[in-house]
């Protein structure tokens, strides 16, 4: 094993920046794309289901191999997985923007994904790992989820400068100088280190998850063109279910399972679970339907676009490090709360009031989403580590993480099969989102129950329980009977 001597205050800050480069160039890369899917279209001739694929390819891709990527971490070394990721980042931002076709960007996106797998988790354990004070860690991970929660928002802004001036292949470029500068300070600032007792792999539980969310997005995503009860879509239920139902049988099985499901009997973590599927599916949806709205109907430019959406992101930058410190001083709970109202406010003001068609309805509407996803993001981390013993630390984030990616390749397949499904059948663009925008209000309603639901003292003392429970040495398979795999 190899653990670091404790580092100085001004070698964690350094730390923290590092990983939250990390997380900057890759949570970017989730929204930034948005802004130009219209130019993409044109260029490379996409269907509405080729845009969701070049957006759905990357967050499924890193949904899939998060886990897999914390817990080979923890094996053989934070630092190793950590800079392949980076180079494996860089090199995938490179070759998307060359790509011929969209065919080959959709590929190249994937590569992308790889890498960004291996940051995200593996940086949170090196976070979690080098802040040991609980305060000190809570307020770290508080500006983790606000640069999360900033990079995210600011994507169709930054995305629509860099269309307008550049071209949309320039929004792969951002990235090389970002991952070259991160690269070259963890090779010379982050000391190695691995887990207490490594993690077995565990390949039949990573199969497992891949089918499950692969078959499950292709599936949504594919509906509204093979029909809802076509072969091909009944049999990818079919392969989503029989996966869902081999992890709940085989990964209790495991002596390191890739998914411990104990974790689940915490309040909060299953909390925290649900409320990050459905904030990132909202804000995909969100975002994924005002960027071709204000692009395809409104006639607007990609720059004017992300600047029509610059109150969301100016919202979501003011209170992002508040509700970090919020989360390190009072709990999660209050900003959970805000979230969920907020998020879900907007999404009715879409859905009831067609606030698109009025530009102080919709300014609104973008501020109320700004401000409600500006506070989720940092308590969602948060929620999922506290209380976790710090060797089980990474894989907990590990699961937030996949939460998030889950959360948001779900809101472009559903939001985007809905769109055009609406389209298909004659409806105007207001009409067919109307649905949609019914879906994101749904989403902010479950962060504002769930969050009530899960922040209170039962739940902590759930989490408590949970804990201590994964403290004991003995194995989930000793402690059911079960056999190991």
């Amino acid at each position: 094993m190899i653990e670091p001597s404790q580092p100085s205050r001004r070698q964690r800050t350094l730390v923290l920046a590092i990983c939250c480069m990390s997380l900057l160039i890759v949570s970017l890369d989730n929204t930034v794309l948005n802004v130009a899917l219209p130019s993409m279209r044109r260029e490379l001739d996409a269907s509405v289901a080729g845009l969701q694929w070049t957006i759905d390819a990357y967050t499924l891709v890193l949904a899939s191999l998060l886990m897999l990527a914390g817990s080979t971490a923890d094996r053989i070394g934070r630092r190793k997985v950590f800079v392949a990721g980076l180079l494996a980042f860089t090199a995938g931002s490179l070759l998307s923007s060359l790509a011929p076709s969209l065919d080959w960007l959709i590929v190249f996106r994937m590569v992308q994904a790889i890498g960004g797998a291996m940051l995200n988790p593996v940086a949170m354990s090196i976070i979690t790992n080098t802040f040991t004070d609980p305060a000190e860690r809570a307020r770290a991970i508080g500006v983790w989820g606000a640069v999360g929660g900033i990079s995210m928002a600011a994507g169709p802004l930054i995305g629509g400068v860099l269309v307008d001036s550049v071209g949309w292949r320039s929004i792969f470029l951002i990235n090389l100088p970002i991952g070259l500068a991160a690269l070259a300070l963890t090779l010379r600032h982050i000391p190695e280190s691995r887990a207490a007792r490594p993690r077995r792999p565990d390949p039949v539980g990573q199969v497992l998850v891949i089918a499950l969310l692969g078959s499950l997005t292709y599936g949504i995503i594919e509906a509204p063109a093979a029909g809802w009860r076509s072969p091909l879509i009944l049999g990818c239920a079919v392969v989503a279910v029989a996966s869902f139902v081999g992890l709940l049988v085989y990964e209790p099985r495991r002596e390191d399972p890739l998914i411990d499901l104990r974790f689940f009997r915490s309040a909060p973590f299953s909390g925290s679970t649900v409320i990050a599927i459905s904030a990132f599916a909202g804000l995909a949806g969100f975002l994924f339907l005002n960027t071709l709205y204000l692009q395809d109907v409104r006639g607007l430019s990609a720059l004017h676009a992300g600047l029509y959406m610059l109150p969301m992101a100016a919202l979501t930058v003011l209170f992002a490090p508040l509700a970090g410190r919020l989360v390190g001083t009072r709990g999660p709970r209050i900003c959970l709360l805000i979230a969920g109202v907020a998020m879900a406010a907007s999404g009715l003001l879409f859905a009831l009031f067609e606030a698109e068609a009025s530009n102080p309805l919709l300014f609104t509407g973008y501020v109320l989403f700004g401000l409600g996803f500006g506070m989720v993001n940092a308590p969602i981390t948060n929620t999922a580590v506290s209380g976790m013993p710090r060797s089980q630390a990474g894989v907990a984030a590990a699961i937030a993480s996949t939460s998030r990616q889950t959360g948001g390749t779900l809101g472009v397949a559903v939001i985007g099969s809905v769109l055009a499904a609406g389209l298909a059948g004659g409806s105007d663009f207001a009409g067919a989102a109307q649905p949609a925008w019914w879906i994101i209000t749904l989403c902010g309603l479950a962060v504002l129950v769930v969050g009530a639901v899960t922040s209170g003292s039962w739940a902590r003392a759930t989490a408590e329980r949970t804990a201590r429970s994964l403290e004991d040495p003995v194995s989930p398979s000793a402690a059911t009977g079960s056999p190991r795999a």
